[in-house]
């Protein structure tokens, strides 16, 4: 089988479709990647890249296509223009690019933007290949939530748009089962499967090196957050805990990554004389299963948006894998999983007061229990989550489509 993943996002880029490619070449698949230019989460084209022109790599055997992209920046108008350069650039570029080619699917990787599927589609349409979209964010309800986008006609414009897409795939894949009504909603007859994320199996295995040295984490009792600090994290919950649990020196929130609201975060902790949070920055994904081996609790946040409460945040599977505690100060499907799983505990979102007092629940039960969560948390991950067991679903799933391309036209 012959599959062309499409996705605005690929190595060396961080993000959960780099290991689907390498696993699925790894069992056989024929790869190929059609993506843009690296330039994610610095908003600047990675060096050794221009943004116009098209390139083409080969990563871990996998032929990796680039059409040109606008670079993200600072987000604002300049990121609503990368998202449209990518869609103009994928109709324009990527059917001459891919021209000699053939494939059996087209598989989309849709986190926001949902729109790089249209090139995708068109390709489908012209090429008369079958397209199997994976849903990751629900569009337009994200755009309103973080208040990227806050016209109504707009985002009525966006749901014409998403409705176009939906119906216009052969498969809809959910990374959430709560993203099933809504994304039925605007579907109409297009089938809708569950296919949750997992991470790479390094996350399960302990850690071969030991990562860098990072201010709270090793000594006392160490609370980490692993990923983007922006807006839909609601990371205000996690500095008043951290001001409310300020007298105990022992106690450390460490918040590894960046965002929109992270010189925010480093401003309020110089002003709050705050000793107990610490924002070191990003780190390669590489080092996350180490730094989470140090941790004693694994912490995640969602603001409290209904569109939030039918999403699972994919650090909590990283997290699940990783065999430590979790505190998740969230609503919806992403605390019904920890509860589901016994692998911690969960607070509602942005609760400050609550985050505090699950803190401190943690921090004075004796370790054992602690373990005991994360044992748990390890074990649901093998049985829902393990990464190979998903690949070969994934597989399952193009293979039908595939397959049955007389039946979806």
């Amino acid at each position: 089988m012959h599959v062309l993943i499409f996705s605005q996002y690929y190595w060396p880029e961080s993000f959960r479709i780099n290991d689907v490619a390498k696993t699925l070449s790894e069992k056989g698949i024929d790869v190929e990647v059609l993506t843009g230019k690296p330039n994610y989460p610095q908003g600047n084209i990675y060096n050794g890249y221009k943004a116009w022109g098209c390139q083409q790599d080969i990563h871990i055997g996998v032929n990796v296509n680039r059409i040109p992209l606008l670079a993200r920046g600072r987000g604002g108008f300049r990121l609503a223009l990368n998202y449209l350069s990518f869609v103009i650039s994928g109709l324009l570029f990527a059917p001459w690019l891919l021209r000699k080619k053939k494939f059996d699917v087209i598989f989309i990787y849709a986190p926001s933007p949902i729109i790089q599927a249209i090139p995708a589609i068109f390709l489908g349409w012209l090429k008369g290949y079958p397209v199997v979209l994976w849903v990751q964010d629900l569009w337009p309800e994200s755009l309103a939530a973080t208040g990227f986008v806050k016209n109504r006609a707009v985002l009525k414009l966006v749901e014409l748009v998403v409705r176009f897409i939906y119906r216009n795939v052969d498969l809809l894949l959910v990374q959430s089962r709560a993203f099933e009504m809504p994304v039925h909603a605007l579907a109409s007859g297009t089938p809708i499967a569950y296919y949750p994320n997992s991470v790479d199996a390094i996350f399960a295995d302990p850690a071969k090196n030991d990562p860098p040295s990072v201010d709270g984490l090793g000594d006392g009792f160490a609370i980490m957050f692993a990923g983007n600090l922006g807006t839909a994290q609601a990371v205000e919950v996690i500095m008043e805990a951290a001001s409310i649990l300020k007298e105990f020196s022992d106690i450390h929130f460490v918040l590894l990554g960046e965002g929109s609201r992270w010189e925010w975060m480093k401003q309020e902790v110089k002003k709050r004389k705050l000793k107990n949070l610490h924002l070191p920055g990003r780190f390669p994904v590489e080092t996350m299963p180490g730094f989470m081996q140090k941790a004693s609790v694994l912490l995640v946040t969602l603001a409290d948006q209904e569109i939030f409460s039918a999403t699972i945040p994919s650090k909590v599977q990283a997290y699940l894998a990783a065999g430590r505690p979790i505190l998740a100060c969230l609503n919806g499907e992403g605390a019904n999983l920890v509860n589901e799983a016994g692998a911690g505990l969960a607070v509602p979102a942005e609760d400050a007061q609550a985050l505090a007092e699950a803190v401190m629940h943690l921090y004075r039960i004796p370790p054992q229990e602690r373990e005991a969560m994360g044992a748990r948390g390890r074990l649901y991950y093998a049985q829902h989550f393990a990464h190979d067991m998903l690949i070969d679903q994934l597989i399952g799933h193009l293979q039908f489509v595939s397959n049955n391309k007389e039946k979806f036209e």
